[in-house]
Protein backbone atom coordinates (compact mmCIF):
# COMPACT_ATOMS: atom_id res chain seq x y z
CA UNK A 1 0.00 0.00 0.00
CA UNK A 2 1.66 3.38 -1.38
CA UNK A 3 2.01 5.79 2.09
CA UNK A 4 -0.08 8.64 0.60
CA UNK A 5 -3.43 5.91 0.42
CA UNK A 6 -5.25 6.46 3.44
CA UNK A 7 -5.99 3.61 5.59
CA UNK A 8 -9.43 1.85 6.22
CA UNK A 9 -10.76 3.46 9.77
CA UNK A 10 -9.44 -0.15 12.95
CA UNK A 11 -11.66 0.59 15.56
CA UNK A 12 -9.10 0.68 18.87
CA UNK A 13 -7.97 -2.97 20.35
CA UNK A 14 -10.61 -2.11 23.40
CA UNK A 15 -13.50 -1.22 21.48
CA UNK A 16 -13.32 -5.05 19.96
CA UNK A 17 -14.51 -6.82 22.59
CA UNK A 18 -17.81 -4.25 23.40
CA UNK A 19 -18.13 -5.01 19.40
CA UNK A 20 -18.31 -8.92 19.66
CA UNK A 21 -20.55 -8.59 22.60
CA UNK A 22 -23.06 -6.50 20.93
CA UNK A 23 -23.10 -8.56 18.22
CA UNK A 24 -23.65 -11.74 20.87
CA UNK A 25 -27.01 -9.86 22.69
CA UNK A 26 -28.08 -9.33 19.22
CA UNK A 27 -27.90 -13.10 17.88
CA UNK A 28 -29.31 -14.00 21.33
CA UNK A 29 -32.46 -11.11 21.07
CA UNK A 30 -33.22 -12.56 17.53
CA UNK A 31 -33.46 -16.58 18.26
CA UNK A 32 -35.27 -15.62 21.50
CA UNK A 33 -38.00 -13.71 19.43
CA UNK A 34 -38.11 -16.72 16.56
CA UNK A 35 -38.45 -19.22 19.44
CA UNK A 36 -41.45 -17.22 21.06
CA UNK A 37 -42.83 -16.35 17.93
CA UNK A 38 -43.36 -19.65 16.60
CA UNK A 39 -44.67 -20.95 20.03
CA UNK A 40 -47.16 -18.39 19.70
CA UNK A 41 -48.08 -18.85 16.29
CA UNK A 42 -48.64 -22.28 17.30
CA UNK A 43 -50.27 -22.91 20.55
CA UNK A 44 -52.89 -20.34 19.73
CA UNK A 45 -52.83 -19.36 23.08
CA UNK A 46 -53.18 -15.37 23.11
CA UNK A 47 -50.80 -15.24 26.53
CA UNK A 48 -47.68 -16.88 24.53
CA UNK A 49 -47.66 -13.27 23.05
CA UNK A 50 -46.70 -11.30 25.86
CA UNK A 51 -43.47 -12.88 26.23
CA UNK A 52 -42.84 -11.96 22.31
CA UNK A 53 -43.89 -8.53 23.02
CA UNK A 54 -41.18 -8.10 26.04
CA UNK A 55 -38.42 -9.74 23.91
CA UNK A 56 -39.39 -6.88 21.25
CA UNK A 57 -39.32 -4.12 23.79
CA UNK A 58 -35.80 -5.25 25.55
CA UNK A 59 -34.72 -5.76 21.98
CA UNK A 60 -35.91 -2.12 21.31
CA UNK A 61 -34.41 -0.96 24.33
CA UNK A 62 -30.69 -2.47 23.59
CA UNK A 63 -31.29 -1.09 20.29
CA UNK A 64 -31.67 2.58 21.37
CA UNK A 65 -28.93 2.47 24.48
CA UNK A 66 -26.19 0.77 21.62
CA UNK A 67 -27.12 3.67 19.29
CA UNK A 68 -27.00 6.34 22.55
CA UNK A 69 -23.64 4.92 23.44
CA UNK A 70 -22.11 5.22 19.72
CA UNK A 71 -23.27 9.06 19.48
CA UNK A 72 -21.75 9.60 23.13
CA UNK A 73 -18.35 7.97 21.87
CA UNK A 74 -18.70 9.90 18.49
CA UNK A 75 -19.49 13.57 20.40
CA UNK A 76 -16.82 12.29 22.81
CA UNK A 77 -13.86 11.71 19.51
CA UNK A 78 -15.40 14.93 17.75
CA UNK A 79 -15.09 16.70 21.39
CA UNK A 80 -11.58 15.63 22.03
CA UNK A 81 -10.37 16.28 18.64
CA UNK A 82 -11.76 20.07 18.50
CA UNK A 83 -9.43 20.37 22.05
CA UNK A 84 -6.69 18.93 20.39
CA UNK A 85 -6.90 20.99 17.71
CA UNK A 86 -7.17 24.43 19.86
CA UNK A 87 -4.15 23.18 22.18
CA UNK A 88 -2.18 22.60 18.83
CA UNK A 89 -2.97 26.52 17.32
CA UNK A 90 -1.68 27.52 21.19
CA UNK A 91 1.07 25.82 21.02
CA UNK A 92 2.29 27.63 18.01
CA UNK A 93 1.02 31.38 19.30
CA UNK A 94 3.64 33.41 21.25
CA UNK A 95 0.86 37.02 21.09
CA UNK A 96 -2.45 37.28 21.99
CA UNK A 97 -3.79 38.26 18.85
CA UNK A 98 -2.16 34.85 17.62
CA UNK A 99 -4.11 33.20 20.62
CA UNK A 100 -7.50 34.37 19.69
CA UNK A 101 -6.91 33.22 16.23
CA UNK A 102 -5.99 30.26 17.53
CA UNK A 103 -8.87 28.89 19.56
CA UNK A 104 -12.00 31.15 18.08
CA UNK A 105 -13.07 28.68 14.74
CA UNK A 106 -12.66 25.33 16.75
CA UNK A 107 -14.50 26.76 19.53
CA UNK A 108 -17.55 27.75 17.42
CA UNK A 109 -17.35 24.40 15.44
CA UNK A 110 -17.05 22.18 18.41
CA UNK A 111 -19.83 24.56 21.13
CA UNK A 112 -21.93 25.27 17.78
CA UNK A 113 -21.56 28.84 18.84
CA UNK A 114 -22.98 31.73 16.13
CA UNK A 115 -20.47 34.22 17.22
CA UNK A 116 -17.28 33.66 19.57
CA UNK A 117 -16.33 37.12 21.34
CA UNK A 118 -12.85 37.00 23.21
CA UNK A 119 -12.19 39.67 26.00
CA UNK A 120 -9.05 40.10 27.19
CA UNK A 121 -6.90 43.11 29.03
CA UNK A 122 -4.64 44.80 26.66
CA UNK A 123 -0.71 43.91 27.40
CA UNK A 124 -0.26 47.49 28.47
CA UNK A 125 -3.03 47.11 30.91
CA UNK A 126 -4.97 50.33 29.86
CA UNK A 127 -8.22 49.01 28.48
CA UNK A 128 -10.17 45.72 27.24
CA UNK A 129 -10.41 44.25 23.72
CA UNK A 130 -13.11 42.05 22.72
CA UNK A 131 -12.55 40.71 19.18
CA UNK A 132 -15.95 39.32 18.21
CA UNK A 133 -15.66 36.38 14.81
CA UNK A 134 -19.02 35.35 13.41
CA UNK A 135 -19.54 31.47 11.26
CA UNK A 136 -21.38 33.46 8.66
CA UNK A 137 -19.34 33.07 6.16
CA UNK A 138 -18.12 36.97 4.45
CA UNK A 139 -18.45 38.42 8.10
CA UNK A 140 -14.93 39.90 9.12
CA UNK A 141 -14.22 40.00 12.43
CA UNK A 142 -14.56 43.29 14.55
CA UNK A 143 -12.32 44.29 18.03
CA UNK A 144 -13.70 46.78 20.37
CA UNK A 145 -12.31 48.39 23.11
CA UNK A 146 -13.77 48.11 26.39
CA UNK A 147 -14.00 49.74 30.06
CA UNK A 148 -11.05 47.97 32.17
CA UNK A 149 -13.32 48.99 35.26
CA UNK A 150 -15.25 45.62 33.96
CA UNK A 151 -12.78 43.56 35.64
CA UNK A 152 -13.71 45.14 38.75
CA UNK A 153 -15.31 42.41 41.22
CA UNK A 154 -19.67 44.14 41.73
CA UNK A 155 -18.59 42.29 45.08
CA UNK A 156 -16.09 44.81 46.01
CA UNK A 157 -18.68 48.00 46.02
CA UNK A 158 -20.27 49.22 48.74
CA UNK A 159 -23.76 48.11 48.96
CA UNK A 160 -26.51 50.17 48.79
CA UNK A 161 -28.14 51.74 51.94
CA UNK A 162 -30.81 49.56 54.00
CA UNK A 163 -34.34 51.19 53.21
CA UNK A 164 -36.21 51.43 56.57
CA UNK A 165 -39.59 49.40 56.62
CA UNK A 166 -42.33 50.31 59.09
CA UNK A 167 -43.78 47.67 61.24
CA UNK A 168 -47.08 48.02 62.72
CA UNK A 169 -47.84 47.05 66.12
CA UNK A 170 -50.99 45.63 66.75
CA UNK A 171 -53.37 46.16 69.88
CA UNK A 172 -52.33 43.02 71.46
CA UNK A 173 -48.91 43.89 71.14
CA UNK A 174 -48.13 41.48 67.91
CA UNK A 175 -46.18 42.65 65.54
CA UNK A 176 -48.03 42.78 62.39
CA UNK A 177 -46.01 40.66 58.70
CA UNK A 178 -45.65 42.94 56.39
CA UNK A 179 -46.47 41.14 52.92
CA UNK A 180 -45.55 42.50 49.18
CA UNK A 181 -48.13 42.24 47.24
CA UNK A 182 -46.58 43.57 43.74
CA UNK A 183 -44.80 46.17 42.29
CA UNK A 184 -46.22 49.24 41.99
CA UNK A 185 -48.60 48.60 44.96
CA UNK A 186 -46.30 48.59 47.95
CA UNK A 187 -46.50 46.96 51.07
CA UNK A 188 -49.63 46.41 53.02
CA UNK A 189 -49.94 44.77 56.53
CA UNK A 190 -52.12 42.13 57.59
CA UNK A 191 -52.28 39.34 60.81
CA UNK A 192 -51.18 36.18 59.74
CA UNK A 193 -54.40 34.99 61.28
CA UNK A 194 -55.99 37.58 58.79
CA UNK A 195 -54.12 36.29 55.63
CA UNK A 196 -55.34 32.26 57.18
CA UNK A 197 -58.85 33.52 56.80
CA UNK A 198 -58.36 35.10 53.39
CA UNK A 199 -56.90 31.63 52.50
CA UNK A 200 -60.38 29.87 53.68
CA UNK A 201 -62.34 32.78 51.98
CA UNK A 202 -64.12 33.78 54.98
CA UNK A 203 -64.34 37.75 55.39
CA UNK A 204 -60.56 38.96 55.96
CA UNK A 205 -58.92 42.13 57.44
CA UNK A 206 -59.49 45.31 55.62
CA UNK A 207 -56.75 47.78 55.03
CA UNK A 208 -56.83 51.50 55.48
CA UNK A 209 -53.92 53.51 55.65
CA UNK A 210 -52.62 54.39 58.96
CA UNK A 211 -51.33 57.96 58.45
CA UNK A 212 -48.63 60.01 57.77
CA UNK A 213 -46.47 59.07 60.87
CA UNK A 214 -46.01 55.07 59.55
CA UNK A 215 -45.24 55.98 56.31
CA UNK A 216 -46.93 56.24 52.87
CA UNK A 217 -46.92 51.99 52.53
CA UNK A 218 -47.75 51.24 55.83
CA UNK A 219 -51.48 49.93 55.94
CA UNK A 220 -53.41 49.14 59.25
CA UNK A 221 -55.63 45.51 59.44
CA UNK A 222 -59.38 45.95 60.68
CA UNK A 223 -62.46 44.53 60.63
CA UNK A 224 -64.81 44.48 57.56
CA UNK A 225 -65.33 42.63 54.14
CA UNK A 226 -62.46 40.78 52.17
CA UNK A 227 -60.51 43.36 50.58
CA UNK A 228 -60.34 42.96 46.55
CA UNK A 229 -56.92 43.28 46.61
CA UNK A 230 -56.41 40.03 48.07
CA UNK A 231 -58.99 38.32 46.05
CA UNK A 232 -57.37 39.67 42.88
CA UNK A 233 -54.03 38.48 43.84
CA UNK A 234 -55.43 34.87 44.55
CA UNK A 235 -57.26 34.46 41.11
CA UNK A 236 -53.85 35.82 40.11
CA UNK A 237 -51.60 33.27 41.94
CA UNK A 238 -54.33 30.26 41.01
CA UNK A 239 -53.84 31.07 36.76
CA UNK A 240 -50.66 31.64 37.05
CA UNK A 241 -50.28 27.93 38.58
CA UNK A 242 -53.42 26.65 35.70
CA UNK A 243 -51.04 27.90 32.79
CA UNK A 244 -47.80 26.18 34.29
CA UNK A 245 -49.68 23.03 34.54
CA UNK A 246 -51.64 23.15 31.13
CA UNK A 247 -47.96 24.20 29.52
CA UNK A 248 -46.56 21.25 31.17
CA UNK A 249 -49.28 18.86 29.68
CA UNK A 250 -48.54 19.91 26.37
CA UNK A 251 -44.71 19.63 26.57
CA UNK A 252 -45.38 16.41 28.06
CA UNK A 253 -47.76 15.26 25.27
CA UNK A 254 -45.81 16.86 22.30
CA UNK A 255 -42.77 14.67 23.57
CA UNK A 256 -44.65 11.72 23.36
CA UNK A 257 -45.86 12.97 19.90
CA UNK A 258 -49.97 13.16 20.83
CA UNK A 259 -52.15 15.54 19.78
CA UNK A 260 -54.09 17.83 22.35
CA UNK A 261 -56.20 20.78 22.45
CA UNK A 262 -54.10 22.69 24.43
CA UNK A 263 -51.74 24.89 21.91
CA UNK A 264 -48.19 25.04 22.23
CA UNK A 265 -46.44 24.24 24.96
CA UNK A 266 -45.67 27.91 25.48
CA UNK A 267 -43.73 30.39 24.21
CA UNK A 268 -39.96 30.23 23.55
CA UNK A 269 -37.60 30.26 26.40
CA UNK A 270 -36.34 33.71 27.72
CA UNK A 271 -32.87 34.70 26.47
CA UNK A 272 -30.38 32.92 28.98
CA UNK A 273 -27.05 34.56 30.06
CA UNK A 274 -24.90 31.94 31.74
CA UNK A 275 -21.65 32.19 33.76
CA UNK A 276 -19.06 29.23 34.48
CA UNK A 277 -17.38 29.75 37.75
CA UNK A 278 -18.18 30.79 41.00
CA UNK A 279 -17.76 33.36 43.65
CA UNK A 280 -16.02 36.85 42.31
CA UNK A 281 -14.91 35.04 39.15
CA UNK A 282 -18.32 34.31 38.78
CA UNK A 283 -18.94 38.07 39.42
CA UNK A 284 -16.88 39.39 37.13
CA UNK A 285 -17.76 37.32 34.35
CA UNK A 286 -21.34 38.06 34.48
CA UNK A 287 -20.06 41.82 34.39
CA UNK A 288 -18.02 41.47 31.19
CA UNK A 289 -20.79 39.04 29.36
CA UNK A 290 -23.33 41.89 29.83
CA UNK A 291 -21.15 44.55 28.53
CA UNK A 292 -20.80 42.13 25.51
CA UNK A 293 -24.48 41.65 25.32
CA UNK A 294 -25.28 45.08 25.09
CA UNK A 295 -21.96 45.91 22.61
CA UNK A 296 -22.80 43.63 20.29
CA UNK A 297 -26.65 42.70 20.66
CA UNK A 298 -26.01 38.99 21.72
CA UNK A 299 -28.79 37.18 23.17
CA UNK A 300 -28.14 33.57 24.52
CA UNK A 301 -24.33 33.81 25.95
CA UNK A 302 -22.30 31.08 27.63
CA UNK A 303 -19.38 32.65 29.54
CA UNK A 304 -16.13 31.30 31.05
CA UNK A 305 -13.50 33.62 32.40
CA UNK A 306 -10.10 33.79 31.61
CA UNK A 307 -8.18 33.80 34.61
CA UNK A 308 -4.37 33.78 36.02
CA UNK A 309 -2.38 34.01 38.92
CA UNK A 310 -3.20 37.83 38.97
CA UNK A 311 -6.77 37.28 38.40
CA UNK A 312 -9.45 37.62 35.65
CA UNK A 313 -8.08 39.28 32.71
CA UNK A 314 -11.38 38.94 30.29
CA UNK A 315 -13.36 35.84 29.45
CA UNK A 316 -14.42 34.14 25.98
CA UNK A 317 -17.88 34.50 25.72
CA UNK A 318 -20.81 32.69 23.14
CA UNK A 319 -23.50 33.11 21.74
CA UNK A 320 -25.91 31.04 19.10
CA UNK A 321 -30.04 32.08 18.28
CA UNK A 322 -31.06 28.70 19.76
CA UNK A 323 -32.32 29.67 23.63
CA UNK A 324 -31.91 25.87 24.26
CA UNK A 325 -29.94 24.92 26.66
CA UNK A 326 -25.94 24.35 26.00
CA UNK A 327 -24.96 20.98 26.14
CA UNK A 328 -22.56 20.06 28.16
CA UNK A 329 -20.13 18.95 25.57
CA UNK A 330 -19.86 22.48 25.22
CA UNK A 331 -19.55 23.96 28.21
CA UNK A 332 -16.69 21.23 28.91
CA UNK A 333 -14.42 22.20 25.48
CA UNK A 334 -15.45 26.12 26.66
CA UNK A 335 -14.11 25.68 29.96
CA UNK A 336 -10.84 24.07 28.67
CA UNK A 337 -10.01 26.33 26.31
CA UNK A 338 -10.75 28.97 28.64
CA UNK A 339 -8.19 27.75 30.59
CA UNK A 340 -5.48 26.73 28.12
CA UNK A 341 -6.02 30.23 26.53
CA UNK A 342 -5.47 32.10 29.68
CA UNK A 343 -2.06 30.06 30.43
CA UNK A 344 -1.19 30.77 26.78
CA UNK A 345 -1.81 34.72 27.47
CA UNK A 346 -0.33 34.83 30.99
CA UNK A 347 2.78 33.12 28.61
CA UNK A 348 2.46 36.06 26.19
CA UNK A 349 2.32 39.03 28.79
CA UNK A 350 5.25 37.73 30.37
CA UNK A 351 7.22 37.29 27.57
CA UNK A 352 6.41 40.99 26.06
CA UNK A 353 7.25 42.06 29.83
CA UNK A 354 10.84 40.53 29.40
CA UNK A 355 11.10 41.75 25.82
CA UNK A 356 10.51 45.35 27.36
CA UNK A 357 12.74 44.91 30.19
CA UNK A 358 15.30 43.84 27.98
CA UNK A 359 14.73 46.98 25.63
CA UNK A 360 14.48 49.62 28.40
CA UNK A 361 17.21 51.59 30.72
CA UNK A 362 16.19 50.51 34.25
CA UNK A 363 17.54 54.10 35.45
CA UNK A 364 15.34 56.51 33.00
CA UNK A 365 13.13 53.80 31.57
CA UNK A 366 13.41 55.23 28.00
CA UNK A 367 14.97 52.79 25.51
CA UNK A 368 18.29 51.62 25.72
CA UNK A 369 20.85 51.17 22.61
CA UNK A 370 19.32 47.90 21.94
CA UNK A 371 16.23 49.47 21.32
CA UNK A 372 17.71 52.62 19.07
CA UNK A 373 19.34 50.55 16.76
CA UNK A 374 16.46 47.87 16.31
CA UNK A 375 14.36 50.98 15.79
CA UNK A 376 16.42 52.48 13.39
CA UNK A 377 16.62 49.30 11.22
CA UNK A 378 13.13 48.81 11.13
CA UNK A 379 12.61 52.37 10.03
CA UNK A 380 14.99 52.15 7.34
CA UNK A 381 13.59 49.15 5.70
CA UNK A 382 10.46 50.61 5.87
CA UNK A 383 11.18 54.40 4.77
CA UNK A 384 9.72 55.79 1.24
CA UNK A 385 11.11 58.19 -0.82
CA UNK A 386 10.77 61.45 0.75
CA UNK A 387 10.79 60.77 3.82
CA UNK A 388 12.70 63.00 6.26
CA UNK A 389 15.06 61.98 9.23
CA UNK A 390 17.04 63.62 11.66
CA UNK A 391 19.13 62.32 14.73
CA UNK A 392 20.22 64.41 17.74
CA UNK A 393 22.98 63.32 19.95
CA UNK A 394 23.14 64.88 23.59
CA UNK A 395 25.69 64.20 26.30
CA UNK A 396 25.67 65.98 29.40
CA UNK A 397 28.25 68.29 30.21
CA UNK A 398 31.31 67.74 32.77
CA UNK A 399 29.02 65.05 34.11
CA UNK A 400 32.28 62.62 35.34
CA UNK A 401 33.16 65.50 37.75
CA UNK A 402 29.62 65.31 38.96
CA UNK A 403 29.70 62.50 39.72
CA UNK A 404 33.29 62.25 41.42
CA UNK A 405 32.01 65.37 43.32
CA UNK A 406 28.93 64.19 44.15
CA UNK A 407 28.36 60.75 43.98
CA UNK A 408 26.81 58.19 41.74
CA UNK A 409 23.42 58.17 43.46
CA UNK A 410 23.13 61.97 42.96
CA UNK A 411 24.47 61.09 39.32
CA UNK A 412 21.47 59.01 38.77
CA UNK A 413 19.48 61.27 39.68
CA UNK A 414 20.60 63.92 37.90
CA UNK A 415 20.29 61.67 34.49
CA UNK A 416 16.64 60.67 35.35
CA UNK A 417 16.08 64.02 35.46
CA UNK A 418 17.48 65.08 32.10
CA UNK A 419 15.85 62.07 30.58
CA UNK A 420 12.74 63.48 32.00
CA UNK A 421 13.39 66.60 30.42
CA UNK A 422 14.45 65.59 27.20
CA UNK A 423 10.88 63.66 26.63
CA UNK A 424 9.07 66.72 27.82
CA UNK A 425 11.04 68.59 25.08
CA UNK A 426 10.89 66.15 21.75
CA UNK A 427 7.99 65.63 19.47
CA UNK A 428 4.98 62.95 20.48
CA UNK A 429 6.51 61.19 17.29
CA UNK A 430 10.11 61.77 18.22
CA UNK A 431 12.22 58.20 19.89
CA UNK A 432 14.33 59.30 22.76
CA UNK A 433 16.69 56.75 23.94
CA UNK A 434 19.91 56.34 26.16
CA UNK A 435 22.22 54.78 24.29
CA UNK A 436 25.44 55.57 26.75
CA UNK A 437 26.65 56.63 30.37
CA UNK A 438 25.68 60.11 30.05
CA UNK A 439 24.95 60.30 26.40
CA UNK A 440 21.26 60.28 24.95
CA UNK A 441 20.00 59.86 20.85
CA UNK A 442 16.80 61.06 19.97
CA UNK A 443 15.68 59.54 16.54
CA UNK A 444 13.22 62.60 14.78
CA UNK A 445 10.62 61.34 11.83
CA UNK A 446 9.93 63.96 9.49
CA UNK A 447 11.06 67.17 10.63
CA UNK A 448 10.98 70.43 8.66
CA UNK A 449 13.98 72.18 7.65
CA UNK A 450 13.89 73.93 10.68
CA UNK A 451 12.41 71.75 12.96
CA UNK A 452 15.42 69.98 14.47
CA UNK A 453 17.67 72.81 15.41
CA UNK A 454 14.49 73.68 17.26
CA UNK A 455 14.03 70.82 19.06
CA UNK A 456 17.52 70.48 19.74
CA UNK A 457 17.36 73.49 21.29
CA UNK A 458 14.06 72.82 23.41
CA UNK A 459 16.18 69.97 25.06
CA UNK A 460 19.06 72.19 25.77
CA UNK A 461 16.66 74.92 27.45
CA UNK A 462 14.66 72.25 29.06
CA UNK A 463 17.84 70.24 30.57
CA UNK A 464 19.45 73.87 31.59
CA UNK A 465 16.38 75.37 33.64
CA UNK A 466 16.29 72.18 35.67
CA UNK A 467 16.15 72.59 39.29
CA UNK A 468 18.37 70.56 40.81
CA UNK A 469 19.18 72.46 44.24
CA UNK A 470 17.40 70.12 46.57
CA UNK A 471 20.14 67.43 45.57
CA UNK A 472 22.50 69.80 46.44
CA UNK A 473 23.85 70.08 42.29
CA UNK A 474 23.82 73.51 40.53
CA UNK A 475 22.37 73.70 36.63
CA UNK A 476 23.53 71.12 34.68
CA UNK A 477 23.81 71.36 30.59
CA UNK A 478 23.82 69.79 27.64
CA UNK A 479 25.59 69.59 24.55
CA UNK A 480 23.44 68.61 21.17
CA UNK A 481 24.43 67.00 17.85
CA UNK A 482 22.02 67.40 15.23
CA UNK A 483 21.83 65.75 11.96
CA UNK A 484 19.52 66.13 9.02
CA UNK A 485 19.38 63.01 6.22
CA UNK A 486 20.69 64.64 2.98
CA UNK A 487 18.96 62.11 0.86
CA UNK A 488 16.18 59.71 1.27
CA UNK A 489 18.47 57.11 0.43
CA UNK A 490 20.95 57.81 3.22
CA UNK A 491 21.38 55.17 5.13
CA UNK A 492 20.22 55.95 9.10
CA UNK A 493 23.72 54.66 10.64
CA UNK A 494 25.52 57.73 8.34
CA UNK A 495 23.25 60.11 9.98
CA UNK A 496 23.64 59.23 13.56
CA UNK A 497 27.62 59.54 12.68
CA UNK A 498 27.10 62.89 11.38
CA UNK A 499 25.44 63.91 14.63
CA UNK A 500 28.04 62.54 16.61
CA UNK A 501 30.59 64.11 15.22
CA UNK A 502 28.53 67.72 15.57
CA UNK A 503 28.03 67.07 19.01
CA UNK A 504 32.16 66.54 19.47
CA UNK A 505 32.10 70.23 17.79
CA UNK A 506 29.55 71.62 20.09
CA UNK A 507 31.72 70.24 23.05
CA UNK A 508 34.68 71.80 21.46
CA UNK A 509 33.56 75.10 21.23
CA UNK A 510 32.55 76.09 24.67
CA UNK A 511 29.94 73.34 25.41
CA UNK A 512 25.95 73.83 26.25
CA UNK A 513 24.76 74.87 23.19
CA UNK A 514 23.64 73.05 19.67
CA UNK A 515 26.11 72.34 16.65
CA UNK A 516 24.17 71.23 13.28
CA UNK A 517 26.79 68.50 10.93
Amino acid sequence: MNAGTPRPYQPPAEDRPTRRTWWLLSGAFLLLGLITGVRALTSGNALDWIPVGAVAFAALAAFLHRNAVVSLEARGREEAENFARILQGLSRSVSVDAIVGAIVDDLADGTGADHVVVVRRRPEGQALEATIVTRRPGVPSSTTVLPLTDLESPLDREPPPAIPVPIEVSEDGRERELVGVGVGVGWRTASVDGLAQVGRGEAGPAVSPVGPRQGPHAYRGGAGPRPAISTGLLAAAAGRAMERGTAWLAGFLDDLGVAHPFGSAGPLPAPRSEVMGTGPTAAVTARIADRVRSVYGLSHTLAAPLRTETGVIGAIVLSRRDREPWPEGARRLLEGAAVEAAAAMARAYSYREVAAHASTDPLTSLPNRRYFDEFCGLLARRRRAGDAVAVLMVDIDRFKALNDTYGHPVGDEVLKAVAGAIVTAVREEDVPARVGGEEFAVLLRNPGPDVAVEVGERVRHAVRTLDLSRRGVPAVSVSVGVAIARGADEPIPEIVDRADQALLRAKRAGRDRVVAG
